[in-house]
C-alpha cells in the first residue's frame, strides 16, 4: 500500500526530472507540468497526472486505499526514462540552427527575387 510519503517521493523524482530536462521549475509537480506544457507527450503528461491525482489524495487513510501502487511506480519510471534522454544542449543547439536556417532561406529568396526584377526590367 502506497503513503503519502512515498507519493510525494515520486512527485519530487519526476519534478526533479523535469527541472533537469526542460529547466521547468514549480512549487509542486502539477505547477511544473503546467509549466511544461506540450513538451512532454500526452501519454507521459496523463501518467503524471495521475500521481498528481495520488497525491490530491493527500494521505487520507480510506482513500489511500484506491491509490495502485504498481501504476504509480511504471508511470514514474516511464516519465523519468522519457526525461533522462532529453539532451538540452543538443535541443538548444537545434533551435539555433533552425533560425539560422530560416534567415539564410529568406536571405536566398530576396536576392532571387531581386535578381529576377532587375533581369526584367533589363539591368542584367
Amino acid at each position: 500500500m502506497e503513503t503519502q510519503d512515498s507519493i510525494q517521493a515520486r512527485a519530487k523524482r519526476v519534478q526533479d526530472a523535469l527541472a533537469a530536462a526542460f529547466g521547468v521549475r514549480g512549487k509542486s509537480l502539477e505547477t511544473a507540468l503546467r509549466r511544461t506544457g506540450r513538451r512532454l507527450p500526452r501519454r507521459l503528461r496523463a501518467e503524471a497526472q495521475k500521481i498528481v491525482a495520488a497525491q490530491s489524495v493527500g494521505g487520507h487513510p480510506k482513500l489511500m486505499r484506491q491509490v495502485d501502487g504498481t501504476a504509480l511506480s511504471s508511470a514514474e519510471e516511464r516519465i523519468v526514462r522519457f526525461l533522462q534522454g532529453i539532451d538540452r544542449a543538443d535541443r538548444r543547439k537545434g533551435v539555433w540552427l533552425g533560425i539560422v536556417g530560416a534567415v539564410a532561406f529568406n536571405i536566398l529568396l530576396v536576392a532571387a527575387v531581386v535578381i529576377t526584377w532587375m533581369w526584367w526590367a533589363g539591368y542584367i
